[in-house]
């Protein structure tokens, strides 16, 4: 489902947008009712072994789907929670000092010689800077090669236009500090899950996360962090059902 929907000569776009629509609204009630189970059987508790933490929080933010940008001082964390499961969370990461030095995909991929981000990986920049570390994951799983959605890519792959999107959720956030779409690269989905099979074919599957899951990032310097909460609702990278997290800035004690 992460493909185009209806492929061929003389499919339209009103066809396709139907179908579409059609696989989001079966797919989104089973993804429901599996994170309404997992929920339940995970109870509270994943959830509140999330929000500690050794240190004072800075910020304490729950994010609808859509954009967001923070100031990251050196030595600070950034924790990522998964609050209902399989959301996933679009990220790119500038150094504050010089914003063209910024999070660099194929030099993290070399580096840490994996395309999947876990705990103790480095998200290096453009001039193979270390930017922040991924201190605490408890996924394991993380995606760097499928970037993000945009309202082009989604009319391209399910004849639907003018849908929310994390490209135009990067473009609103950075719009903030005087950066346009030339400053988009690509960009790190987290809890996002994209298996590459042994043929190099791949696609967005059924997320990892669950509620509670989280990711925390220690800043190695002076950062700025750009979000999107993903609200693709066109395929399984939010559970077919975008749903909130919750995004704490903490300074360890």
């Amino acid at each position: 489902m992460s493909g185009i929907v209806l492929e061929g000569e003389g499919v339209t776009d009103e066809a396709r947008a139907e179908r579409a629509r059609a696989i989001a609204a079966e797919k989104r009630a089973i993804a429901m009712t599996r994170m309404a189970e997992i929920k339940a059987r995970v109870g509270s508790a994943k959830l509140g072994r999330s929000l500690q933490f050794p240190g004072i929080a800075l910020s304490d933010q729950i994010l609808e789907p859509g954009p967001y940008s923070r100031m990251v001082r050196s030595g600070d964390h950034l924790r990522i929670i998964d609050l209902e499961g399989q959301q996933a969370v679009d990220f790119l990461v500038y150094d504050a000092t010089n914003y063209a030095n910024r999070y660099n995909a194929a030099n993290t991929i070399k580096l840490n010689r994996s395309i999947y981000l876990r705990a103790g990986f480095k998200l290096y920049s453009d001039l193979g800077d270390i930017l922040m570390t991924v201190a605490e994951d408890t996924v394991g799983y993380h995606d760097t090669i499928a970037g993000c959605c945009s309202a082009e890519s989604n009319h391209a792959r399910y004849g639907i236009k003018g849908t929310p999107s994390c490209r135009g959720n990067f473009i609103a956030a950075l719009a903030e500090h005087g950066m346009d779409t030339r400053d988009i690269p690509a960009n790190i989905n987290w809890f996002m899950n994209v298996p590459v099979k042994p043929d190099g074919s791949t696609e967005i599957v059924d997320g990892l996360s669950e509620p509670g899951d989280y990711v925390d990032l220690r800043a190695e310097r002076d950062v700025l962090v750009v979000i999107s909460n993903c609200p693709q609702r066109y395929n399984p990278c939010s559970g077919w059902n975008p749903t909130p997290v919750r995004i704490i800035e903490w300074r360890p004690s």
